[in-house]
């Protein structure tokens, strides 16, 4: 017979259902220019004009469609949520929410997640005596889709957007909402863009971009996936086109290095350094054969292969292809130019079979002297690295495959330290080098660095970092973005004055000299949009703001000058919004110092995933810019990041109109309220799972909502003041596990607690503890904010709850003096015993015998084993 000991959390009466209620809720399933809204708070009790309605709260169905609108009336009306001003005395967090990005129909219920989890943190943090700030951080393409002027349906979805929000009951200072196209943001975020210029992090440059002719603008690589843009699946090609360009790539280092001391997610973590890229390797320069001067530089973190070198590919882009081309070979290089020019960068190297075609060129290798053929391939791109790429087939998997398709050279430099070298495939590993020279019989570790030495001792080469990261392409060619505050001189014939000329006409001939770049004066931002009745983007790479002269050409001192057509990418009102939500109104500055100093950085960043590169990247170095500049004291913006889960439709697919399986919140808080919305999404699993929606199971919740609302009406009826033992210590006991579980982010587990404990309320009938009840308005406040507030009024408040002093337990209640243990008897349960936890085995065995199933096992036979 074996006795086996699990110690449960509660007392036995309720242990096994408590066990039932966190299994349930520990499943795992598997699974522009956005409206900024700002919730900042501190303590401050506030009076309410709610009634005892003790006397006339029934105990049936709780009344939402009633006291929803109720409290967000009230809380609207006293302003309770309004931002004070900051109290150094007490601590503070700032908790922010990423940008949604909707469609123009509104939210759907997979929004509301992330919101929700940091509306609960920011209302407990309220009630733990925080100072609290918190906030929410579409657009054209729906504009053009409906053929509305952009400004006009941003303010509708925008006001769609605060309704959805406001049912919801999410604690925003509405005072703060700041929306990143108004006039008084654009400002500052041109301001911010002049400061990048002034520094030399803005700059023009011509390069091979990807254009969507159908959004009518360019793209970052980052923004098109699989040859099609990211936003609407539209065709992308590449194209040479003038761009603006952030130098993102001078931070590199600091981006990698700013990481460190984070808490965020590991996966979040690599993915921002697999997108820095940074390799510490070796830069080799290949001489070619009968050009003097001109060589060709590669980068490699196997400087120990060089020995193994066949042959040289460049890019088809590469600026020496037309120099090493010779006579013989020019038409095919010319052809295969043309034909790998129309293909995107993703295209080139998603492709399973690489081409390319010799260019009837020689490179000389940097040590041996020896000719090896440039080749140039598809697979090499010029915007990555250098360009170009040293070939050494017998090891790399990709340069073999080239070279077995064009018969190509290979030669065997490393061989491993234990087993037979295969020659049937690339050898990629570290071994011995061989067939190399003077490096012969080396580690690759120890080749690597005396090659490299001898390199940088010819002046042919030397240690080197480099990143995958490429510098930032600024440039938009549609029209509802920030206009780049930048102009550029207009030149005209020789003999023709400015007086007498101008370039709006048709048919004046004009050059605008990019070449000379002139920033707008600050004091004249912002600069505007001009209004445009027509602002689809068209297939001028220019964009459509080309089209609107009477805006794009102006006179300043009798002399014509041109702006900028060009706007700001989606990414440059998110790149900074946190700082503004911290001083909206400032005339002066984009934020003041003093607004840095009391509530950066953010404590608490909220969003999905899918930002884990771009929007991260772009706002850390941003933000790194400015700390440089000494706008701002820290050095990153987020210290803590949390990603939820996406919520997928029933069918277990990303919610999208084309799947119709988007489920519309307004139908869950017609039907269930906004608090059974709010606390399902916050119960259906971890935070951070994946998970389906089942609009069936929010009825679950509703019940919940019911029995919290009966059992507080009940309390508030009787008004009991004893309370007993084992409500006592389940009281406390639930204080201790809700209050751990929402500094967890473990929401799910602490509403299964407070389903527990409304259960072991409920069954104290009319004998619950006024003190117990309160306690349970409390904890459900942060889940169900209305539910908590009529909950609290109901029992004779007549102060908001919003502001009262967060449950305290008392660690020795939390103790349990006794345990329950479940009873075998040859493997198979047969009973349950509850002894004191220091029960000797003589005890559990007499408590065992008692029960009836286990005596009857073991009636009249010897027993051989005994485990306690």
């Amino acid at each position: 017979m074996s006795l086996l000991v699990p110690i449960p959390p509660l007392p036995p009466r309720v242990y096994q259902q408590q066990q039932q209620q966190q299994h349930n809720s520990r499943r795992t399933f598997l699974c522009a220019s956005p409206v900024s809204l700002a919730r900042m708070s501190a303590v401050d009790e506030q009076e309410t004009t709610t009634e005892d309605t003790a006397a006339a709260a029934a105990a049936g169905a709780y009344p939402f469609a009633e006291v929803e609108p109720k409290w967000q009336e009230y809380w609207e009306k006293e302003q309770t949520f309004k931002t004070p001003e900051r109290n150094l005395d007490k601590p503070k967090k700032y908790v922010l929410d990423m940008f949604p990005y909707p469609s123009g129909a509104g939210l759907h219920v997979g929004h509301p997640e992330g919101y929700t989890a940091s509306d609960v943190m920011a209302r407990y943090w309220r009630m733990k005596g925080y100072d609290d700030s918190t906030l929410l951080a579409g657009a054209e393409q729906f504009a053009i889709n409906t053929g509305a002027q952009p400004a006009e349906t941003t303010a509708k979805n925008i006001a769609n957007f605060k309704r959805q929000l406001k049912m919801l009951g999410f604690s925003y200072d509405w005072n703060r909402e700041v929306a990143t196209t108004d006039v008084d943001y654009v400002k500052w975020t041109q301001w911010i863009f002049l400061q990048l210029y002034k520094k030399g992090l803005a700059n023009q440059s011509e390069v091979s971009v990807n254009w969507c002719p159908a959004l009518g603008t360019v793209l970052a690589n980052e923004e098109v996936i699989n040859g099609l843009s990211e936003r609407g699946d539209h065709p992308v090609v590449r194209l040479p086109l003038r761009q603006w360009q952030l130098k993102i790539t001078d931070y590199a280092d600091r981006l990698e290095a700013g990481l460190e001391g984070l808490d965020w997610p590991s996966g979040t973590l690599t993915a921002q350094k697999q997108w820095i890229g940074k390799s510490e390797g070796c830069n080799i320069e290949f001489e070619v054969d009968g050009l003097d001067e001109k060589t060709i530089s590669v980068f490699t973190t196997r400087a120990d292969t060089l020995m193994g070198v066949t042959y040289v590919t460049l890019a088809p882009e590469h600026p020496l292809v037309d120099l090493v081309t010779s006579e013989e070979q020019k038409a095919n290089v010319e052809a295969y130019v043309k034909e790998t020019s129309s293909r995107s960068d993703l295209d080139r190297t998603a492709a399973k079979e690489k081409t390319g075609v010799f260019t009837g060129g020689y490179a000389l290798h940097p040590v041996s002297g020896e000719k090896v053929p440039i080749w140039i391939g598809d697979y090499v791109l010029g915007s990555y690295g250098t360009g170009a790429v040293m070939a050494v087939p017998a090891h790399d998997e990709r340069d073999f495959e080239f070279a077995k398709k064009y018969g190509l050279d290979m030669k065997w430099v490393v061989e491993p330290k234990k087993g037979e070298l295969s020659k049937e495939e690339a050898f990629t590993a570290e071994g011995v080098a061989v067939n190399s020279g003077e490096f012969d019989g080396m580690t690759t570790a120890k080749c690597k660095k005396l090659v490299t030495k001898k390199l940088k001792m010819m002046n042919k080469g030397g240690p080197q970092i480099t990143y995958k990261l490429r510098d930032w392409t600024f440039s938009r060619q549609r029209y509802w973005g920030e206009p780049i505050p930048i102009y550029f001189p207009v030149e005209f014939a020789d003999g023709v004055e400015h007086a007498d000329v101008d370039p709006k006409e048709e048919g004046c001939e004009h050059t605008i000299r990019y070449d000379q770049p002139i920033p707008v004066d600050e004091s004249e931002l912002p600069l505007r949009l001009p209004i445009m009745e027509n602002f689809e983007p068209g297939d001028d790479p220019a964009g459509c703001l080309a089209r609107a002269k009477d805006w794009r050409y102006f006179q300043k001192d009798g002399v014509w000058y041109a702006r900028e057509t060009n706007t700001m990418p989606q990414w440059a009102g998110s790149c900074w919004y946190y700082f503004r939500f911290l001083d909206p109104k400032s005339d002066e500055n984009a934020f003041s110092k003093q607004v840095d100093e009391e509530w950066m950085p953010v404590d608490l960043y909220v969003g999905g995933a899918e930002h884990a590169v771009l929007h991260l990247l772009y706002a850390r170095f941003w933000h790194q810019v400015l700390f440089d500049l000494g706008y701002t004291s820290h050095p990153e913006p987020f210290q803590k990041l949390v990603h939820q889960g996406m919520i997928l439709g029933s069918d277990g697919e990303k919610m999208s109109k084309s799947r119709g399986n988007v489920v519309n919140p307004d139908d869950i808080v017609n039907t269930q309220g906004g608090d059974a919305l709010r606390m399902y999404e916050m119960f259906m699993g971890p935070l951070e799972a994946v998970k389906p929606w089942q609009t069936e199971q929010v009825a679950g919740i509703a019940r919940f909502q019911n029995k919290v609302y009966g059992v507080i009406s009940t309390a508030a009826e009787h008004k009991c003041t004893e309370m007993d033992e084992e409500t006592t210590k389940i009281m406390h006991k639930t204080m201790k596990k809700v209050t751990e579980d929402i500094d967890s982010m473990s929401f799910n587990t602490a509403i299964s607690a407070l389903m527990v404990y409304a259960n072991h309320l409920q069954s104290l009938k009319n004998k619950i503890p006024v003190e117990a009840a309160e306690s349970l308005a409390l904890m459900v406040s942060p889940f169900g904010p209305h539910l908590g507030e009529e909950c609290w009024s109901i029992l004779g408040h007549t102060k908001s709850l919003a502001y009262h002093k967060w449950v305290e337990y008392d660690e020795e209640l939390c103790l349990d003096t006794t345990v329950t243990m479940g009873v075998q008897v040859n493997g198979k349960v047969r009973g349950e015993i509850e002894i004191p936890k220091d029960a000797d085995q003589s005890l559990a065995m007499e408590e065992a015998m008692k029960q009836s199933r286990v005596a009857s096992q073991v009636d009249g036979k010897d027993i051989k084993k005994i485990i306690y």
